[in-house]
């Protein structure tokens, strides 16, 4: 996928999380009475005879409860919205619409990721370019503090930051842990980034200028310094935000984030965790796709950045 259309489809992606409610067919939480592991209905334009129709779906009957057996009734059709559910992407074991949650998952799942990177490049930048700027020991002692964040094991840093703290929190405490933790560990390796073109910037003709007419360290690096690392933020927004995506759903599907029936990608993945259960209802790995598609896209947005432009250490 070309980086123009990966970046389409990740606007679209987070436009679609951010009107989660309004584009879900049903509350991710609703339960259908009689369609639990319901398969997913499939779409169509034409019915048995031939006809155009607007989008519509056969209705399903469970037909043997034991071996989750289901019927089509293409005596009738069903619309969006219609009282009949339509399972677009089938239901989870309570009978809940798998892509209703899919869609309230990637409110959480987006929205702690990408305000992880957001404060984790802030931090990092400011830090990053402070010490570049400032040199001595103020560089000394805040590259110092990032080289000990760095040099340790990011997965186990984050399971233990986690682990400390309660294990029963309401959803919002969850979403303010997760990112605090996140952005805890991402922002060294931004800081050191933009440490180094900073010390490199700083010698620049166009610094010196700035700094000759009066203007002030704040204003130096904010106007002149930090412009300079653009490139290097964003390929290492486009390395955190995937990362970030994974962390939360390793520790969702861990039970040390969001915890069921809150629909995080990561808790969601919890119900298809056998074997079994994933080869008998394949449909409750969506929440798998969704994560896989999100960081394919935002991989593939970046264009060919990653490769061209490194890690300056």
């Amino acid at each position: 996928m070309n980086s123009r259309p990966a970046l389409i489809v990740f606007v679209g992606l987070t436009i679609a999380a951010a009107v989660a409610p309004r584009l879900a067919p049903y509350d991710p939480g609703r339960v259908f009475p009689g369609y639990p592991f319901a398969p997913p209905m499939r779409p169509h334009l034409i019915d048995d005879h031939g006809g155009w129709h607007a989008p519509f779906a056969y209705p399903v009957t469970l037909v043997d409860p034991l071996e989750r057996r289901y019927a089509e009734d293409r005596s009738r059709r069903i619309g969006w919205g219609s009282d009949d559910p339509w399972f677009l992407f089938g239901s989870d074991d309570l009978a809940r619409d798998v892509f209703s949650r899919v869609l309230a998952g990637a409110r959480l799942s987006l929205g702690v990721a990408l305000l992880a990177a957001v404060i984790a490049l802030a931090i990092g930048a400011a830090i990053g370019a402070t010490a570049g700027y400032a040199g001595g020991w103020t560089e000394a002692w805040l590259m110092r503090a990032a080289d000990a964040a760095i040099v340790l094991p990011i997965i186990y840093v984050v399971l233990a930051l986690r682990g400390v703290l309660p294990v029963r929190l309401s959803t919002p405490q969850i979403f303010t842990a997760l990112v605090g933790v996140f952005a805890l560990v991402g922002w060294p390796v931004v800081a050191r980034g933009v440490r180094g073109i900073v010390v490199t910037e700083r010698q620049r003709e166009y610094v010196e200028a700035a700094r000759a007419l009066g203007a002030s360290g704040s204003r130096v690096i904010a106007r002149h310094l930090l412009p300079a690392a653009r490139g290097f933020l964003g390929v290492q927004a486009a390395l955190l935000v995937p990362g970030f995506i994974m962390a939360e759903a390793t520790l969702s599907f861990a039970g040390l984030g969001f915890m069921p029936p809150t629909p995080s990608w990561g808790a969601m993945l919890q119900a298809a965790a056998s074997v079994r259960t994933a080869a008998d209802t394949p449909w409750l790995l969506a929440p798998a796709g969704a994560i896989v598609l999100t960081v394919f896209v935002i991989h593939s947005a970046s264009g060919h950045g990653l490769a061209s432009r490194q890690d300056v250490r």
